[in-house]
């Protein structure tokens, strides 16, 4: 589902589309393995306009790869997840972003499981040319160009391919790991050590971006960035855009993350920015991971099904029996 400011729905398989401005997605994965939830959320912020654009959406099932020490035939499913920050001036921010996250949805639509790395790099080669063609047709030189953070969750690999400042993080055990690295001016001042991390949130050049989709005819060789991370029970990993950063610490990022489900954390998470007075547009997509076992066991209930009952009750039923044979017997005995 695409969103760049207006109302969306969420949906999913098996999910009903409900109006409002988040979108929450499930995923139950086979048993033993894990299940995926994710909710998203964008505002306005200060601006008048919403140039970001955020994507959910399932991918089509595949089957899983022999090196995943999965048996042959199982099938996986998945999910794309996506945070375009578009930048171009009156609606041409817009348009950059919503090109960025059709171009990345029309690559992955038809995944036939090849490599996923290789099918983000690809995706955002083609997004990059479709922009910068945008923003020149007509004669025209005028700027257009966005950041782009996506996400692939298959089964518990994860994958993440980012270009300018848009972030992936990560929480695991209560702590929070910024997985991307910004594509910005400050972020190599800091790199060379010219700038402490610090100044650089300070600093008048923070929203300067040095890699971007659009920008120029053709990307940059070594972009975009590719994250690889095998996820774990209770992960959380959260995709964002630059709104949050003034405004959000990392401390507000964790006891979110924490407290609340990833439709609520998403939620939250924009509205605190936005109450502290975020100067941008603000979006964040949160996918929490929990073991599918426990996410999908259902109780069995005591006059179900003989079949359905757990082995278990078996030996207990004969201990109760012996049990109250022996008390019988001391019974009779006594008298």
């Amino acid at each position: 589902m695409l969103s760049s400011g207006a109302d969306f729905g969420s949906f999913g398989s098996g999910v009903s589309t409900v109006a409002g401005p988040q979108v929450v997605l499930e995923q139950a994965e086979q048993a033993d393995r894990l299940s995926i939830v994710v909710g998203a959320a964008t505002d306005t912020g200060g601006r008048s306009e919403n140039e970001d654009a955020i994507f959910v959406g399932d991918l089509p099932p595949v089957p899983s790869a022999a090196e995943t020490g999965l048996d042959q035939g199982v099938v996986e499913s998945g999910f794309l997840l996506a945070v375009a920050d578009g930048m171009g001036g009156y609606q041409r921010g817009e348009v950059a972003s919503r090109l960025a996250i059709e171009s990345l949805q029309r690559a992955l639509a038809d995944d036939p499981g090849a490599d996923t790395a290789l099918l983000l790099k690809q995706a955002f080669r083609e997004a990059n040319r479709e922009i910068f063609a945008n923003g020149h047709a007509g004669g025209s030189d005028q700027i257009l160009g966005t950041t782009l953070v996506a996400a692939v969750i298959r089964g518990k690999y994860l994958t993440i391919a980012n270009i300018g400042d848009s972030r992936a993080y990560l929480l695991r055990a209560n702590q929070l790991t910024q997985i991307t690295r910004d594509h910005s001016l400050v972020q190599e001042q800091v790199s060379q050590g010219t700038l402490t991390p610090r100044e650089a949130r300070e600093s008048r050049h923070r929203n300067v971006l040095t890699q971007g989709l659009g920008l120029r005819e053709t990307l940059d060789k070594k972009m975009p960035s590719i994250f690889e991370l095998t996820l774990l029970p209770e992960d959380r990993l959260l995709l964002c855009s630059d709104g949050f950063y003034d405004v959000v610490r990392d401390e507000d990022f964790v006891e979110t993350l924490i407290e609340r489900d990833p439709p609520d954390a998403a939620r939250q998470l924009v509205d605190l920015a936005v109450e502290r007075g975020t100067t941008d547009n603000v979006s964040a997509v949160v996918a929490g991971v929990l073991p599918a076992r426990v996410a999908l066991r259902e109780p069995v209930l005591a006059d179900g099904p003989a079949g359905d009952r757990p082995g278990y009750l078996v030996p207990l039923v004969v201990l109760s029996i012996v049990l109250f044979v022996a008390l019988v017997l001391l019974a009779l005995t006594v008298l």
